[in-house]
């Protein structure tokens, strides 16, 4: 899909004739939620590492291109979106969100860690919630993304098809999808802004936690929950993204995740996540130590020769 989607991309881009991409998912049930794991848990325990880093390189990427596209991009995002479909749409110039969204990045929860842009992304929304999304795979509805800017616009399922063929139309796309637009419904994470916004301004996850716990509310009981499930390397990992992501450029931050990405493919803890959840799925991932701050810096350390390139990728 990632090959796909981005010939496609360069295609577009040298036709004139093309005014827009417009990306939807197939089905009701999600945009893309991911669908990768499984196939990069095999390439590793099998050894092939190349194989892994090909994958991503190309993935990344893609990201970048979207990112930087020249042409509106506009995703529809009707369902789940998670994982690798997060890096499909979220770097697009319009993003239209449905009621039956649903956007999380849960990759601390299998020994991963939120990449596709999300270093990028995230740190960059309001009120610490971006940093909440990656410390505990919090979900937000149509609703939340609209109001945390996550979504460009919100129109309810039921105009998409609409939308859909008028997207198909001469015009700019702003104004198209304004046609079929609504005020989307009050924001049950936005209620919660100021006590994520406290709780996850804390220096790190032990400290994150504590004040989860001393607000006591179910809400925040939860995301401290949440947490404790999570690796506590990919954890400080996460945290770690959010603290520098803010400073940095998009492409920075890719080549960030790609040095990550190349060092989590070859420690534990993804191996053990993905056994836990998908492959036994006993849910009792058995996790390697917290690690020091020496060794999550190796994390985020320049790979010799081997850093991301993003030159020359067409627009």
């Amino acid at each position: 899909m990632v090959s796909e989607v981005g010939s496609a991309l360069d295609h577009f881009a040298r036709d004139a004739a093309v005014q827009r991409v417009v990306l939807c998912g197939a089905g009701e049930r999600a945009f893309c939620a991911g669908g990768d794991v499984r196939w990069l848990y095999d390439r590793g325990r099998a050894g092939e590492y190349e194989a892994q880093s090909a994958f991503f390189r190309e993935e990344y990427r893609l990201n970048a291109r979207i990112h930087r596209y020249a042409k509106p991009y506009v995703s529809l995002i009707d369902g789940l979106v998670m994982g690798g479909g997060v890096g499909l749409s979220l770097h697009g110039s319009h993003r239209v969100a449905t009621e039956k969204a649903a956007f999380a990045m849960p990759e601390v929860g299998i020994g991963f860690f939120p990449d596709v842009g999300a270093t990028y992304a995230l740190p960059r929304l309001p009120h610490r919630v971006g940093v909440a999304f990656a410390a505990t795979g919090l979900r937000a509805s149509g609703a939340d993304m609209a109001a945390l800017g996550l979504a460009t616009a919100y129109v309810p399922r039921d105009r998409l098809p609409d939308l859909t063929a008028a997207l198909e139309r001469p015009g700019d796309a702003s104004a198209i999808i304004g046609e079929f637009a609504a005020p989307a419904p009050p924001s049950a994470l936005l209620a919660q802004a100021p006590m994520i916004e406290t709780a996850f301004a804390q220096a790190d996850a032990g400290r994150i936690a504590a004040a989860l716990e001393a607000t006591g509310t179910e809400f925040a009981l939860r995301l401290r929950d949440m947490m404790a499930k999570a690796s506590p390397t990919s954890l400080d990992i996460a945290l770690r993204q959010m603290q520098i992501g803010g400073n940095l450029s998009f492409e920075e931050a890719m080549r960030v995740e790609f040095r990550i990405v190349s060092r989590v493919c070859r420690a534990n803890d993804f191996y053990e996540g993905v056994r836990a959840a998908l492959v036994d799925r006993d849910n009792l991932p058995q996790w390697a130590p917290r690690p020091d701050t020496a060794e999550i810096d190796r994390y985020f350390a320049a790979l010799d020769g081997a850093d991301l390139s993003l030159e020359g990728d067409a627009l």
